[in-house]
């Protein structure tokens, strides 16, 4: 068994990140959006410390729980979630626009509604 409220409390940060990444995402309607000015660049960097931090907090997560709480919710690629945080820890040169911004417009949309119904399966 695993800490539930430890659980609920970084489902909640990433929740948390998601709804920032969304908010930071919401103008941005093309990758280059993110490579045409200082400012879309920096708004990319922030968006994918948010990932690394999200990536960090999953990966914990699936730690604690021993596998059993990610693996609930197959709708989600949660390799695919954790290993984007690898990249950008470790590769963050490799880094491609259009991967953020097709994440930003894929999945966080998805992902969030999942982590909200985590926290309320585990409430």
């Amino acid at each position: 068994m695993f800490d539930r409220s430890l659980v609920i409390s970084i489902l909640q940060q990433i929740d948390e990140a998601l709804e920032t990444i969304q908010n930071r995402s919401a103008h941005i309607h093309a990758a280059n959006d993110f490579t045409d000015s200082p400012a879309g660049k920096e708004k990319m960097d922030s968006i994918c410390m948010r990932f690394a931090a999200m990536g960090e907090a999953l990966k914990h997560i699936d730690k604690i729980t021993s596998g059993s709480l990610l693996s609930r919710y197959p709708e989600i690629d949660w390799k695919g979630a954790i290993g984007f945080r690898d990249i950008i820890a470790h590769h963050y040169f490799d880094i491609d626009a259009e991967q953020v911004f097709w994440i930003c417009a894929n999945k966080v949309k998805p992902l969030a509604e999942t982590i909200r119904k985590m926290i309320k399966d585990l409430g």
